[in-house]
Formats: structure tokens, sequence, C-alpha cells
């Protein structure tokens, strides 16, 4: 018969097997996905033509298959962009020593920058060709401290609305046993594009 500190102890072991399995799997997606982009574009910027015609879905889609570039800013923070589908954007970043405050911890511009990434990315795959957005307001709460022994976290957005004009999202920084880290909003203007010049 077991013990109630046996029990606990079997669902400790339990639980930290399941994290690290959930931890191994978030990294084979991550390598997955750094295969093509690797492989692609590169980090930069797209050209207007390059972009004409396509909704931000298929846009964003594109990235991820390395044949539009990624955000230089994710190559300098050690994060990346792992999945998107229509209203929502999941990110996946590393923190490390270079992301630290001089408490020790991992600096909130960094848990901001993931998350407001996130938030955006999720608006821009709501926007029909042509339509593009800013964001104009980003709220961020830290709820707990993050260091690099925690291997990786995601950022999860998701779109609440998104009209003509304004676009309002929600995100979670988690990690891979659930924990979370921080939570954000934003409010991102939409608007028309310019034209490629001829």
């Amino acid at each position: 018969m077991n013990t109630p500190a046996t029990e606990k102890n079997l669902a400790t072991e339990t639980s930290s097997t399941s994290d690290a399995s959930e931890l191994r799997t978030w990294i084979e997606q991550e390598q997955a996905v750094r295969t093509k982009l690797d492989a692609g574009s590169g980090p930069g910027v797209a050209r207007p033509e390059q972009v004409m015609g396509l909704s931000g879905l298929q846009a964003m889609q594109a990235m991820l298959r390395g044949e539009l570039p990624y955000a230089s800013i994710a190559q300098t923070l050690d994060f990346m962009l792992l999945s998107v589908d229509r209203g929502e954007a999941v990110f996946q970043g590393r923190p490390g020593p270079s992301h630290l405050n001089p408490m020790g911890t991992i600096h909130g511009g960094w848990f901001a920058t993931l998350l407001d990434s996130a938030l955006g990315c999720a608006v821009q795959t709501c926007l029909p060709p042509g339509r593009g957005y800013t964001t104009a307001e980003l709220g961020v709460n830290l709820v707990k401290a993050l260091t690099p022994r925690v291997e990786r976290v995601r950022a999860i957005g998701k779109v609440l609305h998104c009209g003509r004009q304004l676009a309002t999202a929600e995100a979670r920084l988690i990690g891979p046993d659930g924990t979370l880290y921080a939570h954000a909003t934003t409010t991102c203007l939409v608007f028309e594009l310019p034209k490629p010049q001829a």
C-alpha cells in the first residue's frame, strides 16, 4: 500500500517525465521549422511586391516555409515563429544569459517582445490582401520570474476582434509544464497598405 508521501513522489516523477517529454516535443518542432527558415530567405524585410496579393495568413505561412524573410529581431532575441492559423500565432523562445536583467532574471522587455510578436502576428493572420496593422497599445502582465533554467517558453496569441480599423488580441507566455509566466493584450490599428511603386 502506498503512503501519501509515496503517492506524492510518484505524482511528481510522472509530472517531471511528462514535462521533459513536452519539452522534447517543443524542441523537435522548433528544429523542424528552423531547418526550413535556415534554407530559406533568412532574416530581413519582405519587399512590397513579395506580399502583394497575399492575405496576412498566406504571408505568415510563406514565412514559415522560408519563402519570405522572418523578422531580424527574432534572431537577435533567440525566438521564432512556430505556427500560425487564422486568428492565432505561436512563437517559441529560449531565455538565455544575454536576456538577463541586473537581478538575474529575464528582462521584462524580452517577455514583451515575444508577446507583442505573437499578438501582432495573430492579428495579421486575419487581414485580407492589401491590409496591414501596427501596434497601438500593448499591455503586459509579468506573473512569474523567468530564468535560463526554463529552456523554452511559448507565446500563444489569439485574436479577439478584427475589424476594418481596429483589432484586439490576447496572449499568454507559458512553459512546457503549463506554467504561466506572463499574459498580454493589444489593440492594433488596421490600415490599407501603400501600393508598390511601378
